[in-house]
């Protein structure tokens, strides 16, 4: 691969980082005051800034150009830097309609979902006009691994019945969230991999109960917020199965790949903020009659985590353009390498910035303390560590075992 940014993403890039000089950075601070004071409610300039950068043709970034007319065109490689840009803020993501649950939603609708569908859900959200929500993990079950998922989905004639209950279900607090995406069995008796499905079922069905908010490290992450959700008999046209009873698991490995792409890039974003905050930091403090920054535990820190950081970009970067290539399956072992890397990197380097700006760090004065709830919440949220590097192990072993030769 090209290590340099194209054409085309310098482009988008130089697009981005002015519209958030104009339009983001200066609201951040507004932004996290009003949504802490006002829980479950959307920003009120939200919609406007939306608005602005629809108008700015910054819209649907993260699709990639095998989805046609639904796509801007641009391939995971050319996205990814894009998506570490907005991981500087870390609500911006959603002003370019490009925050998950929504992403990895959308490319489920458009890679798999039927023309019905396609028309009540996907170009809805594609729009902006609603948000949405995925719902798999569940309370009673170790849900890192999914064949133990218990949310049972049984057809009665036209119809599926839903039941179980579900957790961790980030953006379904939302106010404007419209549907949520639903894993479950629809037949415990088939082959382990071959009982699950995906479901679509509105956010206002019978039988939906939102019974609390979750929180993450003391906060709630409004307004996506994070549910606990009860589904007790909700029913749902058939039409509403996702390419057919059997198939989730199929659809759930498709989903994974491009949106973990943009959870690093976003992470490596976080990290690199974090670490230009350092370098300010130091920069303008004395402790002990000397400049911070000339502490040489201080250049350590700031020398470890730029070749951190840039380890983290390239790996990603790689990861992206072999999806691009050759397609996820054959990336499977790059994507599980920056699931391990890069979630791990950004907390070091989180942690770091926090230390070296004292009690500031862990104020809400700076974006510190979301970045490091973020970086360590990915670490369980996009799979648990442990999950790919047991995987990654195993495909390593099966690869490297085979070979002859002197070791």
């Amino acid at each position: 691969m090209h290590f340099d940014y194209n054409d085309t993403t310098k482009d988008y890039l130089q697009r981005v980082r002015a519209f958030m000089a104009e339009h983001i950075y200066p609201i951040e601070r507004e932004y996290e005051t009003w949504t802490k004071a006002n829980p479950w409610r959307v920003f009120p300039g939200m919609a406007a800034l939306k608005e602005k950068a629809k108008a700015a043709g910054l819209w649907n970034l993260f699709l990639p150009e095998e989805y046609g007319d639904l796509s801007p065109g641009l391939t995971n490689l050319e996205y990814a830097p894009l998506a570490e840009e907005m991981g500087r803020v870390l609500w911006s993501s959603e002003v370019f309609n490009c925050n998950a649950p929504d992403t990895g939603n959308m490319e489920v609708l458009a890679k798999y979902g039927s023309p019905k569908q396609q028309q009540a859900w996907l170009l809805p959200l594609m729009d902006g006009q609603i948000r949405s929500a995925f719902l798999m993990t569940e309370p009673e079950v170790a849900s890192s691994d999914a064949t133990n998922i218990a949310t049972s989905i049984r057809r009665e004639g036209e119809e599926y019945v839903i039941n179980g209950r579900k957790w961790w279900s980030t953006g379904a607090m939302n106010p404007e969230c419209g549907f949520y995406i639903v894993m479950g069995k629809t037949d415990p008796e088939a082959p382990r991999h071959l009982q699950q499905s995906m479901i679509i079922v509105p956010a206002d069905s019978p039988g939906v109960k939102v019974e609390r908010p979750l929180e993450v490290f003391g906060t709630h992450d409004s307004p996506h917020g994070h549910a606990e959700i009860s589904l007790t008999d909700v029913r749902v046209p058939v039409d509403n199965i996702i390419l057919g009873e059997g198939r989730g698991f199929e659809i759930a490995q498709g989903r994974l790949g491009p949106g973990r792409i943009h959870h690093c890039m976003r992470l490596i974003g976080a990290a690199q903020r974090s670490l230009e905050l350092m370098c300010q930091r130091v920069g303008n403090r004395t402790a002990f009659g000397r400049d911070l920054s000339k502490f040489s535990s201080i250049r350590q820190d700031v020398a470890l985590s730029r070749c951190e950081i840039e380890q983290a970009r390239l790996l990603t970067l790689s990861a992206a353009d072999r999806i691009d290539r050759h397609g996820i399956k054959t990336a499977k072992d790059l994507v599980a390498m920056i699931k391990i890397v890069a979630p791990r990197m950004a907390q070091t380097v989180i942690d770091r910035s926090i230390q070296s700006h004292g009690g500031l760090g862990v104020s809400s004065d700076t974006p510190l303390a979301g970045f490091w709830i973020y970086a360590r919440s990915i670490r369980l949220a996009d799979g648990p560590d442990e999950v790919h590097m047991f995987q990654l192990g195993r495909n390593t072993i099966a690869t490297l075992g085979s070979k002859e030769g002197p070791a």
